[in-house]
């Protein structure tokens, strides 16, 4: 008898054959389900998406807004050029890869070919400028000066240069307005990348970046990237499964930027910087008897600040550069030399940036934490020629004994042994080395004075400066020791040597010396020029510390406006009236009998007149010259210049500081006013008015600010007109200005350490030693 059921299969076949029909069954319905999510269910999504492959985008830059002074000078404008530019794609689909495209196209503009090469080749981390660091599917411009007849050989031979386009375009132009230079306050723009666009590509408008965007990618260009960029315009084409376009899908026209009305007063600009670069070529061909050299005077920054609102007349940094370099791609010569060691590195803005030791301009923070700490304005303290601290030896300037002085007099003559006697004594108060419960006037005043924090100005990349208070000497042991002790094993005797033996040991400690050095602004302390100007600032219009500002409003094309930027208050004066006043007569003492009365009083300065108020700094850096300190400051404004390796602070920017008070006030060189050539006798407060078309209504200038330079006068730059944004009038709204985390660090509370951020080139290694005059 057979095991054979009647259908010819085995029970095991049967098995397997229920299965497979339940596979079979299963993944229909899968196949089903997904049919039906596809088709019924998000048949509207991927219906969109569809069509969506049918559609190309075609975009048309927005004009981008104006950078205005406070008069409304164009310091950062538009023109329109010739434009030639390259389609990577087109270049690609030729059988030698575009190479000879790029050759006779190099030949047509009178460029080297292998100059047109590197402005077509995409950046990436082994390709160094110049190169393309925008979209590789957007025409990369080869130059924006081509002439009408080289246009129209390429245009008329479309044959020979495919992919190749020449039309006229709106590009940026930095002006040079009364021959001011600006570059690091204005920045410069380069083409978004196509990461970024990539990110931004489901966002819209502003937050939308596309292929033909240029943002900003320094200064002001960059903070008010948003206002000044305006929105591209975007046309959909309809195209075929063979890319050919058989209609348009829509299109939405360029918005126009909106403009940025600053503070900056084109014409002391141009006065700070032309004096700034006076007084370092000045310096450079003054003898220093301590190094047997002349000064190397490498870099400086100068700032004027109106007093009463925070916000900034005049920036100036040096070195400095062109900004138009950067306009239609950076050559690979001149990028080299902005970031070559040998060039000082003049893409740093060192008003904001380069950090030094600020000598005896310190000393007003530290009158004011003495008082703070107790002692009395009305005491009188020993000038002696040095005092011996800790086995060392801290002199005087000149070893110049005073004798018994007022804080007062200290302050007139810059007396460095009177504050070394008051913080030493401060430190041993506080426990010395075995500090309990320590009051730390010193540096908590620091900190109240901002110091140690940025201050938030409207610019990017500012650094915090240092104060070296106790839990930075921690912090800084913690990351340094291994470092010292490996130094001091090696038993070198330089003075480096033997700080490494030290610091090894007890780096950590608050030692007397670090005390008296930070008393005088030396040892390990750090400031920007700007925040001087702020501090000066305060002490001018009675004890408020306003938040630095360089913009005042964005106005729209139509001269409307948008909003204004507000002066932001941050701060008080830690101390009383009382003390303003006294530190106040002290400084005007400086001017008329103290370290700068030669350049001031002595020079014919109208004190009785105009009332100034300085204090000199000469700081010393351990391996360099000394570094010029100048703050000064009227009821109007605040002027702060610094000279590294410049000298004295009298001597190297003494004259300087002077004649740009001359050029604000009208002031010669015998004292005599005259007021129709005084540039700016009161800070500007009103904003520029402005014609129906947008332009602003200008008032000529009533001062000479000497001869400019064809290559930067402003009367030379022929801006083409534009068009407006197709927009009604914006509602004025005046709001108060909040900078963004990133320009601005929170006040640290007393006793806070301070941030510490290294800028290579604008950040000078200090040492203790002594500050002078």
């Amino acid at each position: 008898m057979s095991n054979i059921p009647e259908t010819g299969r085995t029970r095991r076949v049967t098995i397997r054959l229920v299965v497979l029909q339940i596979l079979v069954l299963s993944l229909l319905a899968t196949l089903g389900g997904r049919l039906w999510y596809l088709q019924i269910r998000n048949a509207k999504e991927y219906t969109a998406k569809a069509t969506g492959n049918h559609i190309r985008e075609v975009v048309e830059p927005a004009v981008r807004g104006e950078i205005l002074d406070a008069s409304g000078r164009i310091l950062a404008g538009n023109e329109t050029r010739l434009v030639v530019s390259v389609s990577r794609t087109s270049l690609l689909q030729q059988k030698d890869g575009g190479k000879g495209v790029l050759g006779r196209l190099a030949e047509v503009l009178g460029m080297p070919a292998k100059d047109v090469q590197e402005k077509v080749r995409l950046c990436d981390a082994k390709t160094q400028q110049p190169c393309w660091n925008g979209s590789p599917y957007q025409p990369i411009p080869v130059t924006k000066e081509a002439t009408t007849q080289q246009a129209m050989q390429i245009m008329e031979r479309r044959e020979d240069f495919p992919g190749v386009t020449a039309q006229p375009t709106a590009v940026r132009r930095y002006t040079g307005a009364e021959g001011a230079n600006m570059a690091q306050v204005l920045g410069y723009l380069s083409p978004v990348t196509d990461e970024e666009v990539s990110k931004t590509a489901s966002k819209s408008g502003l937050d939308r970046y596309l292929p033909a965007d240029q943002i900003g990618r320094a200064g002001l260009e960059s903070v008010y990237d948003r206002d000044l960029r305006g929105t591209a315009g975007i046309t959909k084409l309809a195209v075929d499964n063979l890319g050919r376009v058989i209609g348009t899908a829509g299109s939405v026209a360029p918005q126009t930027g909106d403009n940025l009305v600053t503070s900056i007063d084109a014409r002391v600009q141009k006065v700070v910087e032309d004096n700034l670069a006076q007084a370092m070529t000045d310096a450079r061909n003054t003898f220093d008897k301590v190094t047997n050299r002349n000064y190397e005077a490498d870099s400086g920054a100068a700032v004027v600040m109106d007093v009463h609102t925070g916000r900034i007349v005049a920036m100036a940094s040096a070195p400095t550069y062109d900004p138009n370099l950067w306009v239609g791609g950076i050559s690979g010569k001149d990028y080299q030399s902005l970031t070559s060691k040998d060039s000082n590195f003049p893409l740093l803005n060192r008003a904001i940036q380069g950090q030094s030791a600020p000598g005896s301009t310190f000393k007003v923070v530290s009158t004011t934490a003495a008082v703070q700490a107790g002692y009395s304005l009305d005491g009188t303290y020993a000038c002696p020629k040095s005092l011996t601290i800790g086995g060392r030896e801290f002199k005087n300037f000149e070893s110049e004994n005073f004798g018994s002085i007022s804080l007062e007099k200290a302050l007139e003559v810059s007396c460095d042994t009177v504050f070394y006697g008051l913080a030493y004594d401060q430190w041993m108060k506080d426990g010395g080395i075995k500090p309990k419960n320590p009051g730390d006037w010193f540096f908590k005043t620091a900190h109240e004075f901002g110091l140690g924090a940025k201050t938030g100005i409207d610019l990017p990349a500012e650094v915090p400066g240092r104060v070296p208070d106790r839990q930075w000497k921690q912090s800084f042991y913690d990351n340094n020791k291994d470092a010292w002790c490996a130094q001091a094993q090696k038993g070198g005797n330089s003075f480096s040597d033997q700080i490494a033996r030290e610091n090894c040991v007890d780096g950590y400690q608050m030692r007397a010396g670090d005390a008296v050095n930070f008393a005088i602004g030396q040892g390990d302390t750090l400031v920007t020029p700007v925040q001087m100007a702020r501090i000066y600032s305060a002490l001018a219009n009675g004890g408020t510390f306003y938040r630095p500002t360089i913009a005042k409003a964005v106005i729209s094309p139509s001269g409307d406006l948008v909003r204004e930027i507000a002066p932001h208050e941050d701060a008080k004066f830690p101390g009383d009236q009382k003390l303003l006043s006294y530190i106040d007569q002290a400084t005007a003492g400086v001017i008329t009998s103290g370290t700068a009365a030669w350049k001031f009083a002595g020079a014919g300065w109208p004190q009785n007149k105009i009332e100034l108020h300085a204090k000199t700094g000469t700081a010393e850096v351990e391996g360099k010259q000394t570094t010029s300190w100048l703050t000064t400051y009227s009821k109007d404004y605040a002027v702060v210049m610094t000279i590294s390796q410049g000298g004295t602070g009298s001597g190297g920017s003494g004259d300087a500081v002077r004649r740009i008070y001359q050029a604000l006030y009208g002031v010669d060189d015998k004292g005599n006013i005259d007021n129709s050539k005084a540039l700016l006798p009161a800070p500007q407060s009103q904003l520029p008015k402005f014609n129906p078309d947008g332009t602003a209504i200008i008032k000529p200038a009533s001062y000479d600010a000497g001869a400019v330079p064809p290559a930067q006068a402003a009367q030379a730059v022929q801006l083409a007109p534009l068009a407006p944004a197709q927009a009604g009038a914006v509602a004025a709204a005046q709001v108060d200005y909040d900078p963004a985390v990133a320009f601005l660090d929170p006040t640290p509370p007393a006793g806070s350490p301070a941030s510490y951020t290294a800028v290579d080139a604008a950040l000078e290694p200090n040492r203790p030693g002594r500050g002078r005059a």
